[in-house]
């Protein structure tokens, strides 16, 4: 097996461009590495091996005659089992979807043939994205511990070398958490940057579509590819394109991070939290300002996140839900059940306190009351490495416990339920070889600041591109 799957996207992409690298040599790596390992790691839903190899061919041919795409033009990525492949099997990870092939692409879809991407496959979700496990794939960095979810198999297979780059959806967490237990880069970008035609929903006011890759600098150059309006979705912004690797290398010297005073750092373990505040401290050293924040409303995290995503969803999966309940896997089926009881009032006061939450976040950062604004705010993107499967709670240092999936989606619903963008990053392992992982959260539509900062702290050295130890 030649070694070109070790490459990140933004190496990839450079080696391609120089002709020192052929798509078909990089496909072939990546192709043969998803042979050696996925059935161990388990993050693959289907390999579509050979049509990868036609399109990289056609890359391939395209570069060599002068028609170079741009920087994801002959690499190969992943697609989480949500996202519509014309002629290839959208199965949610469910057997309510079994057999279901898309007659037509999603549209970040066809941005990235646009680009010249080379699809390798479907990668596995916890069953329609309800669930922050992904039981069928394993942690790329311990088998015996959780993979995260629901994007829990494209974030296992970039960190396992079996995808370039990958596509996750995510609604409560789901591209950061697994990307943080999985020592990957992850991406939720603002609300409606992204389009999600074609993907299939969980909760449509809360959902987003990303990039998870192994540096900032690769979702920097994905983001770039697939943002833009898209008028087949409602939610889709008409904001400009721009350029998101225009503050990749620029100095965060005047940069103002935020340090939250409580929330985040309440029932963290130590050693995420310590990691956490290390990696605050490279970016200080390279004059960056750390600040002590206030972050409010975080009290109404929990009932505004569930108040939302429990009766969207049922609402979205109502029919098959009273036709073929038996389809659905017990905790998913248990959560759309629940659905059916939640009072139209209740929804309504959700979504009241998301409108008020996102003022009130738009205050932090702005500024307010004679308060200096900030650039980021800077936290653990869950509050405890994976868990061993099978694994049911936490017990936090002050002795009280939480359920897997309630700890996993604590940190990471707020910017779900405002919209900000959110990009976790890796910032070490603790003491048992597990990834930690910190989230920059910025203000709307500011993710080349967000793209500026990790990229500042990947070159401190302290964090280098690192595939799993598979």
């Amino acid at each position: 097996m030649n070694s070109a799957y070790r490459l990140t996207l933004t190496e990839a992409a450079r080696l391609i461009a120089d002709r020192a690298l052929s798509p078909v040599e990089l496909t072939t790596s990546v192709l043969d590495r998803i042979a050696a390992v996925d059935p161990k790691s388990g993050a693959y839903a289907t390999v579509t091996a050979e049509a990868a190899l036609r399109s990289a061919r056609e890359a391939e041919r395209e570069i060599a005659a002068g028609r170079h795409r741009g920087p994801l033009h002959g690499v190969p990525v992943a697609l989480k089992d949500l996202i519509d492949v014309a002629g290839v099997p959208t199965t949610a990870s469910s057997r309510v979807r079994a057999g279901h092939v898309a007659d037509a692409d999603a549209a970040v879809t066809e941005r990235l043939r646009a680009a010249g991407a080379v699809l390798t496959g479907k990668t596995h979700t916890h069953e329609f994205a309800y669930g922050l496990i992904t039981p069928q794939t394993r942690n790329a960095w311990s088998p015996e511990h959780v993979a995260g979810g629901s994007s829990g198999g494209s974030a296992a297979a970039v960190a396992a070398g079996t995808a370039t780059f990958a596509l996750g959806t995510d609604t409560g967490g789901s591209i950061r958490v697994p990307a943080a237990l999985n020592h990957v880069v992850g991406l939720k970008p603002t609300y409606g940057l992204l389009p999600r035609h074609g993907v299939t929903s969980l909760a449509w006011s809360l959902d987003h579509v990303g990039p998870l890759t192994r540096t900032a600098s690769d979702a920097a150059l994905v983001l770039q590819a697939l943002a833009g309006h898209d008028p087949r979705d409602p939610a889709s912004l008409g904001h400009p394109r721009e350029d998101y690797t225009r503050n990749l290398g620029a100095s965060v010297a005047g940069l103002r991070i935020g340090i939250p005073t409580a929330y985040y750092f309440d029932r963290v373990q130590p050693q995420v939290a310590a990691a956490v505040h290390a990696a605050v401290g490279a970016l200080t050293a390279l004059g960056a300002t750390a600040v002590p924040v206030h972050v409010p409303m975080t009290e109404y995290v929990h009932a505004a996140q569930w108040g939302l995503m429990v009766p969207e969803a049922t609402a979205y999966h109502q029919d098959t839900l009273r036709a073929t309940p038996e389809l659905y896997s017990e905790d998913v089926r248990t959560l759309l059940e629940a659905g059916e009881f939640v009072p139209a009032t209740d929804y309504i006061r959700a979504q009241r306190t998301r409108t008020l939450m996102h003022q009130a976040w738009l205050s932090l950062f702005d500024g307010a009351d004679g308060a200096d604004g900030i650039d980021a705010l800077a936290a653990p993107t869950v509050p405890a490495t994976a868990a061993l499967s099978g694994r049911q709670s936490f017990t936090w240092p002050d002795g009280s416990t939480e359920s897997v999936s309630d700890a996993y989606v604590r940190l990471s619903a707020p910017a779900n339920l405002t919209g900000f963008p959110a990009l976790s990053l890796p910032v070490g392992l603790d003491d048992q070889g597990l990834p930690i992982g910190m989230q920059l959260i910025g203000r709307p539509l500011s993710e080349a600041t967000l793209f500026q900062l990790a990229h500042a702290y990947e070159t401190t050295g302290h964090h280098a591109p690192a595939l799993a130890p598979l």
